[in-house]
């Protein structure tokens, strides 16, 4: 895969497997500075395993990943946010304490006020975790992904499980996000999400990319003979197969 100019990480041979089993195979992905890039793929594709690689979490086997142009140092987890799909939250805190509470991880952090503002937190800041919606709890989550005002954000399945207007509510904080000139990279199993959101994307299946470029490029690369009704879930389904993935 060609590497942007103004690429602000990049793998390039990335490989990763366990007890011989080859998780990722070799893979090269350049994201460029402000885009929000997605990786998709079916279950057991990869990806879950090459985003963790990049977010320093596991250890390549081999291959190298550059942070912007360099070797990744101890400032990386310092610069980047992470929004996990899975997150423990303690319930005997308020959504304001939580966001202090993991303020204190970083050297530097955005005032409390700015990120209850900027994720649709202002009503509930005093509400207990236990007390607050799905769509809240997500909104949180997204919350302690920017508290360092990083300028590389990753996003695993941000919107998993909510219902449609919780889910426009993540959809218009990840667009506001991106258009600041943040950089995102967005996990999800939502076609429609991608499509929506995502400057470029790639698709993984077996631990290859199979394919990479805009929405509209894999759209009008795939689905030409469907006369205007494809669409990147039928990209999706045509490059990876309609068999179930356990």
């Amino acid at each position: 895969m060609k590497m942007l100019s103004n690429t602000i990480i990049e793998v390039e041979n990335l490989r990763k497997s366990y007890n011989g089993i080859v998780a990722v195979d070799g893979i090269s992905i350049g994201i460029a500075g402000g885009s929000c890039f997605g990786l998709l793929g079916p279950n057991g594709a990869g990806k879950t395993t090459t985003v963790e690689m990049m977010e320093n979490i596991l250890s390549p086997d081999a291959g190298k990943i550059r942070y912007r142009g360099r070797e990744r140092d101890q400032t990386f987890n310092q610069e980047v946010g992470i929004q996990f799909q899975h997150t423990e939250l303690l319930a005997y805190l308020t959504v304001e304490e939580t966001l202090k509470t993991f303020s204190a991880f970083y050297e530097t952090s955005l005032p409390i006020d700015e990120v209850l503002s900027l994720c649709m937190l202002e009503k509930i800041g005093k509400q207990m975790n236990n007390k607050i919606s799905g769509g809240q709890r997500q909104r949180l989550l997204l919350g302690l992904a920017l508290l360092n005002d990083p300028d590389l954000i990753f996003l695993d399945e941000p919107s998993t499980g909510l219902d449609p207007q919780a889910r426009k509510h993540i959809w218009e904080i990840i667009r506001d996000i991106n258009q600041n000139g943040k950089t995102i990279v967005l996990t999800t199993h939502y076609m429609e999400e991608a499509q929506a959101l995502c400057d470029t994307i790639a698709i993984m299946d077996d631990g290859h990319i199979i394919e990479h470029g805009s929405p509209q490029e894999l759209i009008d690369r795939h689905c030409s003979e469907m006369e205007g009704t494809g669409n990147l879930e039928s990209v999706f389904l045509k490059l990876t197969g309609k068999r179930l993935r356990e």
